[in-house]
């Protein structure tokens, strides 16, 4: 299936984002100013626009009407691109120091112009890279308390909430989370990309009855509940970040589901560092996996004490049953992330990055172990039997190579 572009539609180059941001009036115009396109993403194009007098700068980001990854063979609505404007514009309402500032945006061409974060890293280079983002899960565990709070029946009179629900409606954006993370790397039917040695691992996902049930449950989960405005891909290559800054951007996914997606999606890219480091490495990223969940948790219950308006927020037993909810469901999405990533089509840097293939293949195997096994027990664990978990599939591993 092929798609025609609009007939309004113009992809930008570097020359015509040059313009758009001298008409904006966003840079000194009277000085020259400096293009690349610097998008490495599977679905849209950004353009780095700089002052080279005054280093400042701007990012142009465009949707194209199919996914940039595979050509107009999958065809993608633009409206994605306001989506995510929006997204991004809502979500910085609640946190500002955690999301870029948008300066502009055009529905019709697809195009969001923000915030220049050229000085931070992509969490997900830096934590390969070594780097410690000392404050990155205290931030996150903040960012995804709050938009989950504000953004839910708690806080918004229900009349409200379905209108901004109704705003981000996000079916095909949806649909490629539903196939690519619930669906196809769990059938056989529909094999992803990967190596020949994870044939057998993979096999015993297929095979796994009980797993395939809780995996069906999850995607109802995802496909019918609202709980509150999602980010919908908050994983570690949707985040800038240093040693002070945290910076959430891409929430193009952006669409009402239940809130343990995002925690899981977090977590999980968490687990992949987890997973590849040696056991010194590991304990920084338990200690991230920890600080996430407790800052959440904290975060989450002071604004459930101080500005919940649902008649129920008093009721004993209450708030204790939300959470566990959401973090049984965080274990469970965060397992399809682990799976999906090594066995789907869409892997990551992370575990495809080991040159050494024994260790990339030993990593991968451990990998789909945890992914399994925090979703078969998902109701049941916490982030300590999670850190367990990740032990027990790697270390000894690990420690014969």
């Amino acid at each position: 299936m092929t798609m025609t572009q609009p007939s309004n539609f113009k992809l930008l180059t570097n020359e015509t984002a040059i313009d758009l941001t001298k008409k904006l009036g966003l840079l000194h115009s009277d000085d020259s100013l400096l293009c690349n396109e610097i998008g490495d993403g599977n679905l849209n194009y950004v353009f780095h626009v700089t002052n080279p007098v005054t280093n400042k700068g701007v990012i142009i980001k465009q949707a194209v009407p199919y996914a940039k990854v595979l050509g107009e063979s999958w065809p993608l609505t633009l409206k994605r691109s306001a989506i995510e404007a929006n997204a991004l514009i809502q979500f910085r309402s609640y946190c500002p120091e955690l999301v870029p500032q948008v300066y502009y945006s055009d529905e019709q061409l697809a195009i969001t112009v923000m915030e220049d974060l050229s000085h931070l890293k992509i969490a997900r280079t830096g934590l390969i890279e070594g780097d410690h983002f000392p404050l990155l899960s205290k931030h996150i565990g903040e960012f995804v308390a709050k938009t989950a709070f504000y953004t839910s029946d708690f806080h918004l009179e229900p009349a409200a909430k379905k209108e901004v629900a109704r705003n981000f409606t996000n079916p095909e954006l949806c649909k490629i989370t539903e196939v690519f993370i619930f669906t196809d790397p769990f059938l056989e039917e529909h094999p992803g990309e990967f190596e020949l040695e994870l044939l057998e691992a993979a096999k015993s996902i297929w095979k796994d009855a009980d797993l395939i049930l809780e995996v069906a449950k999850l995607k109802q989960s995802f496909e019918s509940e609202q709980e509150a405005l999602l980010h919908g891909d908050l994983h570690t290559g949707s985040i800038f970040a240093s040693d002070t800054e945290t910076k959430v951007i891409d929430p193009e996914f952006a669409f009402y589901g239940p809130v343990g997606f995002d925690l899981g999606q977090y977590m999980a890219n968490l687990l992949f560092q987890a997973v590849t480091r040696e056991a010194t490495g590991k304990e920084e990223i338990f200690t991230h996996l920890q600080e996430f969940w407790n800052t959440f948790e904290e975060t989450y219950t002071n604004l459930w004490n101080s500005e919940n308006k649902s008649p129920y927020s008093k009721i004993e037993g209450y708030l204790p049953y939300v959470l566990n909810k959401f973090k049984g469901d965080a274990y469970g999405f965060a397992g399809c992330e682990l799976i999906r990533r090594t066995i789907g089509l869409s892997h990551v840097a992370d575990l495809n990055g080991i040159e050494n293939k024994k260790t990339r293949i030993t990593a991968k195997t451990a990998t789909l172990k945890i992914g399994a096994h925090i979703i078969k027990n998902r109701k049941e664990l916490n982030i300590p039997a999670v850190i367990e978990a990740v032990k027990q599939y790697t270390l000894p591993s690990y420690s014969a190579l």
